[in-house]
């Protein structure tokens, strides 16, 4: 049976609509089948009309569908998405979060150019640009996170990029975005934010004046632990840039894993609400337990930013780092002591994860590289999921008792 198109309304008028609609019904464009979710299309290539289409479609003169390596309309709806919910004009989704910074830095930059780095980045994040990028002739040079005027000192003349987790991991770190994009954008380089632990939801760092904003969608957009992903978001510029290293190099992303994380951004905000929820509460309570040295965590008055994370953020995020006494060895206790909570590296999940980043996330580092990001061995990094919060204050409990 052939259904034929008819006139009439399919797709919705987002014309002013608020974030939380956006989350639900940007980016889709229905087909003449009327799908009321959105559909997956799992396919390599697409079918022209002519041998003329297929020239102009390849050729870019006219918009369409070409191969699935850089143009796929499940993903296509992803990219749109964020693209709303970060107020960008455009975003390029990637295979991982990882791979949307290697897509960031080699559509940007070229041997010769000088790349500036917060030291509290992601331990892989160091890797990339120490033992890749350098050796194609990309100078990096690390920075205090906020140390603004660190930023502005260590600038050069062929400085092309500034790039910073905001908040940090595992930290919980920050930087005064607007303040840093003035000092990027007055020595002529492109400020970079990696808003992978606020999301959209809690900070859009391109209103504060930031160029490129960029997540790995496998944490708090899909939510759930299920897919891996990434995606860049900034002017169409910017990311046509990025578009043509996709189509060369091709760290696409599928368009199955495109669909979970549709659907993770329709629950996006009120999940954040309940992670940053619980997160505060449990913050505040290991600050008040005796085998705690430290909390790391901006919603508290103690820490040095939280006035400006009231200002950047909605919330506070849903990471909790804290230092327990006793070194490495009453972490590793405090990690095993736990029943509930999972023992691994990943975050933003709905199942509350523990882990001790200085022999996992950030392992990799060297022990000063480590000690320039502020990675002790006592550090312990929480990452809050949605299950009942008096079960997860007992199971860290259960990891105090064990100090």
């Amino acid at each position: 049976m052939t259904i034929e198109w008819q006139a009439g309304r399919l797709d919705s008028d987002l014309e002013g609509v608020g974030f939380d609609t956006l989350a639900v019904r940007a980016g889709q464009h229905r087909s003449p089948e009327g799908e009321h979710s959105e559909a997956i299309y799992p396919t390599s290539s697409y079918v022209f009309r002519t041998a003329a289409d297929a020239a102009a479609r390849f050729a870019g003169e006219v918009p369409g569908n070409v191969y699935s390596r850089y143009t796929n309309p499940t993903v296509r709806a992803f990219e749109e998405r964020i693209a709303a919910l970060e107020g960008a004009e455009q975003a390029v989704a990637t295979s991982s979060g990882m791979s949307a910074i290697l897509a960031m830095v080699m559509s940007l930059c070229s041997a010769g150019d000088h790349v500036l780095v917060s030291r509290s980045v992601f331990g892989s994040t160091i890797s990339l640009f120490e033992k890749y990028l350098k050796r194609f002739g990309v100078q990096v040079d690390y920075v205090p996170l906020a140390d603004l005027d660190a930023w502005a000192a260590a600038c050069k003349p062929n400085t092309k990029l500034l790039f910073v987790e905001s908040p940090s991991n595992p930290l919980a770190e920050l930087v005064d975005i607007a303040a840093l994009a003035e000092i990027a954008h007055a020595k002529g380089a492109l400020l970079a934010v990696d808003n992978c632990f606020c999301t959209p939801a809690l900070q859009q760092p391109l209103k504060f004046g930031a160029d490129i904003v960029m997540h790995s969608a496998t944490k708090y957009i899909d939510g759930q632990g299920r897919s891996m992903g990434g995606v860049l978001a900034g002017s169409t510029k910017l990311m046509t840039e990025a578009v043509g290293f996709l189509r060369t190099a091709g760290p696409t992303l599928s368009p199955f894993n495109a669909w979970i994380f549709l659907k993770g951004l329709e629950t996006l905000r009120i999940r954040m609400q309940a992670h940053c929820a619980s997160a505060l509460h449990l913050a505040q309570w290991l600050q008040q337990q005796p085998g705690i040295e430290q909390v790391h965590y901006s919603g508290l008055p103690s820490h040095p930013q939280h006035e400006l994370a009231k200002r950047q953020q909605s919330a506070f995020g849903a990471v909790v780092s804290f230092e327990v006494k006793g070194g490495k060895e009453a972490a590793w206790r405090f990690i095993d002591a736990t029943r509930v909570i999972s023992i691994t590296t990943n975050l933003g999940d709905t199942k509350t994860t523990i882990a001790h980043p200085a022999t996992t996330s950030h392992g990799r580092l060297s022990p000063a590289e480590r000690a320039n990001a502020g990675i002790r061995d006592n550090l312990i990094r929480v990452a809050v999921g949605l299950e009942d919060l008096a079960d997860l204050q007992a199971d860290l409990a259960r990891g105090l008792a064990a100090l």
